[in-house]
Parts: C-alpha cells; sequence; structure tokens
C-alpha cells in the first residue's frame, strides 16, 4: 500500500481521493515537517503546498518517488537533486491563476479606495473623509509582465473596468495579446506608461532582481507595483531608494521565507498579506484534487504529465539539450524581444532525430523564464499552443550529412527571421551556421557581442576598438561574411558583459543592421 504525506492545511479531497484508491495517507499541518517526515519515512509521496523540500528533506525520504507541488510554483523544491535521486517532480498548473488574478483586483481596489487605514481609522471613531480621497480604476492603464495563466486572467478581469492593457511577455503571440485585448510592448515602455503593474514571472536565474533601478525609475509618480509572484524578482535596495523620489506605491504578498517576524520590505510596502493569493477555498480544493489525481494517475498507470524535472534518455547526451536551449536564446536575441515569436521550425540531424521531443521544453526554457530545460515535453506543447506559438518538427534530410546536429528557425513579428544550425563537437556546444554565416564555429558560453553589417574595410577594427575603449577585453573573434549579400558578422568574446550604450554606439557608429549583447 503506497504511503503519502501531506504536510501542509490541504483541501482534504486530496486525502479523501488517495484513501479511496488504497492509499496511505498521513495529513498533519501541526507537526513540524522534519520531525513528520522522521515519522514516516518510508513515504512514497510527498504533497506540498509552499513547504521547503530541500536535498535534505530528500534524503530523509529513501522510498519517495514523487512530490506534487499543489500549485505552479516550485522554486521551494530542489528539482535538480530530486532528479538525480530518480525524484519525479509536478505541479498543477492553473489551480490557483483564478484566485491570485482576483487578489491583484482586491490589492488594486483596497490602495485606491484607501480600504485598510480608512477601516482602522473609522472603527477608532474618526470620519476623515477628506484625508482618504481616493481614484478610480477606470480608465488607468495596466501593466501585466508575464502573460501566462494568471496574467492572462488578470487581463480578462480588468478589462471590465474599462482600462488599457499593456503586457511584456517575450513569447505570447501577437494574436493571443488580440484576443485579451492586451498590447504587447516592452518593458521599458510598460514601465514608464502604467499606472499599475502587476508582476506574474517566476523566479529563477533568469528573473532574479529583474525589476531593479533601470525599471524603476521610469514608473510614473503615483504609480502602484504589485507583486504577487515571488519576492526575489524585485531587487528590494532599489525599491527601497527609489521609492521616495519616484513616490510610486508598493503591494506584494510575498516574502523570501513564508515565516512569521518582521519582513524587510515592511518600511516601503503600502499594503502587505501573508502570501494569500492561492489562498482561497476555491483554489485550494482545486489544487488539491488535481495533485490526488496526478499521485493517483502516476502510481497506478505511470501517467508522468505535468513532471518539471523529467530525466532524459540515457542514450541521449545531455549536451544536445544545452544546445538546443542556448540555439534558441541566440536566436531570440536575434529576432528581438519586442517582436513575438509566431512559428518555430526545427531539423534533427543523425541519431537525434529519435529524440526530437526532448528539445522542445529546451527551446522553451530560453524563450521564457517560466521553463526548465528538464520539464515535461507535452507540457511544454502546451504551453506553446497557450502563447499561440506554432511548433513543428520537419523531416531532417540526413543525405546533407550534417552528423548529429540541429537546425532551429525562429520567425517573428514585422517578418523577422534566422536559421541557426549547431552541433556537439568533442563535448563542446558549437554554433557552426547563422542564417547564410557558415563556418561560424561559435562556441555559446560567456560573453558574447554580434554585430552585423554590410561588408567593408575597417569595420570590425571599429568594434574591436570601441569594446576597448571601454575596458573590455577580447577572448575570441569570429568574423564569417555572406558575400552573396555582401554582409558581414563579427562575434566578440569580451571579458565582461558588453554595456547597452557600447552596442547602441558601435551599431550607430557603423550603420549595423543588428547589434545586440547576452550572456549565456
Amino acid at each position: 500500500m503506497k504511503k503519502v504525506v501531506i504536510p501542509t492545511k490541504l483541501d482534504t479531497v486530496a486525502r479523501d481521493l488517495l484513501v479511496a484508491n488504497g492509499f496511505t495517507v498521513v495529513q498533519d499541518s501541526e507537526t513540524p515537517m522534519v520531525d513528520l517526515l522522521k515519522a514516516n519515512s518510508d513515504c512514497e509521496a510527498l504533497i506540498v503546498r509552499s513547504e521547503e523540500v530541500t536535498a535534505e528533506i530528500i534524503d530523509m525520504l529513501p522510498n519517495l518517488k514523487t512530490v506534487i507541488r499543489a500549485g505552479a510554483g516550485f522554486n521551494t523544491i530542489d528539482i535538480k537533486y530530486a532528479r538525480k535521486k530518480n525524484v519525479d517532480v509536478m505541479n498543477t498548473p492553473g489551480a490557483n491563476s483564478n484566485a491570485v488574478a482576483e487578489e491583484v483586483i482586491a490589492m488594486i481596489l483596497a490602495v485606491y479606495r484607501h480600504v485598510v487605514p480608512a477601516d482602522i481609522s473609522t472603527r477608532a471613531g474618526g470620519w476623515e473623509k477628506k484625508a482618504f480621497m481616493g481614484s478610480e480604476l477606470t480608465g488607468k492603464t495596466i501593466g501585466i509582465v508575464g502573460l501566462g495563466n494568471i496574467g492572462q486572467l488578470v487581463a480578462k478581469r480588468t478589462s471590465g473596468f474599462e482600462v488599457k492593457l499593456l503586457a511584456f511577455d517575450p513569447i505570447v503571440s501577437a494574436s493571443i495579446a488580440e484576443d485579451l485585448g492586451v498590447k504587447l510592448v516592452t518593458l521599458d515602455q510598460l514601465f514608464t506608461e502604467s499606472d499599475v503593474i502587476t508582476l506574474h514571472i517566476p523566479e529563477n536565474d533568469s528573473t532574479r532582481g529583474m525589476i531593479n533601478a533601470s525599471l524603476l525609475k521610469l514608473v510614473k509618480p503615483g504609480c502602484l507595483i504589485i507583486n504577487c509572484a515571488r519576492s526575489g524578482i524585485i531587487n528590494e535596495n532599489d525599491l527601497k531608494a527609489l521609492k521616495p523620489e519616484k513616490k510610486f506605491k508598493f503591494c506584494t504578498d510575498v516574502y523570501p521565507k513564508d515565516e512569521p517576524g518582521v519582513k524587510s520590505i515592511a518600511e516601503v510596502a503600502d499594503l502587505m498579506l501573508p502570501h494569500l493569493g492561492a489562498n482561497t477555498h476555491e483554489a485550494n480544493f482545486n489544487a488539491a484534487k488535481r495533485a490526488g489525481e496526478q499521485a493517483i494517475a502516476y502510481f497506478a498507470n505511470g501517467v508522468d504529465t505535468y513532471v518539471v524535472n523529467k530525466g532524459i534518455p540515457k542514450e541521449l547526451n545531455e549536451n544536445y539539450q544545452q544546445l538546443a536551449h542556448r540555439i534558441a536564446a541566440l536566436a531570440r536575441h536575434y529576432v528581438g524581444f519586442d517582436r513575438p515569436v509566431k512559428r518555430i521550425a526545427c531539423s534533427f540531424y543523425g541519431e537525434l532525430n529519435q529524440f526530437s521531443k526532448w528539445f522542445i521544453a529546451p527551446v522553451c526554457s530560453a524563450l521564457s523564464c517560466e521553463f526548465e530545460i528538464n520539464q515535461d515535453p507535452a507540457d511544454a506543447k502546451r504551453f506553446l499552443e497557450g502563447k499561440g506559438v506554432e511548433f513543428i518538427v520537419r523531416s531532417a534530410d540526413d543525405s546533407k550529412q550534417y552528423g548529429n546536429s540541429m537546425t532551429i528557425d525562429f520567425e517573428a513579428g514585422g517578418g523577422a527571421k534566422v536559421s541557426i544550425r549547431g552541433t556537439v563537437a568533442e563535448n563542446n556546444i558549437m554554433i557552426s551556421r547563422l542564417n547564410d554565416y557558415n563556418r561560424l564555429y561559435f562556441v555559446p558560453r560567456g560573453n558574447a557581442f554580434f554585430v552585423e553589417y554590410k561588408d567593408r574595410p575597417g569595420v570590425l577594427s571599429k568594434i574591436t576598438g570601441a569594446c576597448a575603449n571601454a575596458g573590455l577585453n577580447i577572448e575570441d573573434i569570429h568574423a564569417p561574411r555572406d558575400k552573396e549579400a555582401n554582409t558581414a558578422l563579427a562575434v566578440l568574446m569580451t571579458d565582461k558583459p558588453v554595456p547597452q550604450s557600447i552596442v547602441d554606439a558601435v551599431k550607430a557608429d557603423v550603420q549595423a543592421k543588428q547589434a545586440f549583447a547576452f550572456t549565456i
């Protein structure tokens, strides 16, 4: 009989479903989690909410087969260590989305109408109508950072207030945005024009500290910023430093740890809630039901949908997943983040063709910070479909004798296109072609600076000179030419990231068709 431990306050529907299907269930939110697990170290499944599942926790449970997060975010679970221990980690995306979207609206209205301080004042016998002059949401501009499940619901729920909707999402298609009545813009434009900014992105290496001084300096006086996502996506020091100057308002219900105690953000937060986003009866029920159903399907039929740390076949070198990720990251930079991706077409040559599905998630992970390289391929397909992005795998023509390599093509808005081929040579990831620039042989690792320009003498020296003047040491250079188009491509590897100011200056100086820098 399988044993499942639920060390959290979760609707009993999960327990009831599991018991009805022959599972032994221990649900206890009062006993400290470590003590509960010591007493039940023979469990094979763990269902959690926001509890941390560390390597130490996993090591305590030698029979553990799966951890199910009753919710979407899984940053509190060490998914990499879990994979090493052959433990599948699943989530229940979408179960809490409406609850969080409604919390965002509650926060906006509470701040706009001074609900909390006015209640406190009136209960104390005051009658301070003049002190609590409010604002109306109708007619305001709402900026949504991340158009996933929650972001899309925020757009739908706020549209009834007759607001203007802006969104930043580097992958969602123009057609999806149009259906939502949302205008896709750059992050800078969103922070500049919005009256309300609401954040709906996960916390990972790509997004940590993403909301920092450079963006906060752009906001309007009185702008309301809401964080119901993860605390680490905001640079707290920058927020504290700029709030008095920019006079924006800030609401949050997320913190480094879900626990009692003074919160460092309290001195600048206008409204704080104890991580109540998913804390509704409906969301708790939905997440619990999904978690219970997934556990039953997993053990009864081997259904591993929504596994976020799925391993790869032993025959597949994991470097090829990294290759797919880095090709896609380069392609995204080339077509530009201000253009939504419409279509991705891939060709996998040689032995890679049989593993084609294992490259979908790595491509997604390069496009969106919501995705991990090792997530479920089926989940990756659903994700792209939800964003309105067409993804196809073409039949590979092995008569071309490309060996074990892959080609990934992006088509984005405004007619932007790019085609990139890569391989793994001597266990090194290698980009061999970008459009018609053959024999590129670029290793995508470190700080890269790309400049594409009309081929003529002296341009490369201007690019390297600009780097030298900026104190950048050049570690490697690749400079292929497209003789038919009379264009050239310079790829410089530098010891430090190339500042955007240098990118802009070089682009203007050499009249470049394309110029961008990125670190990978």
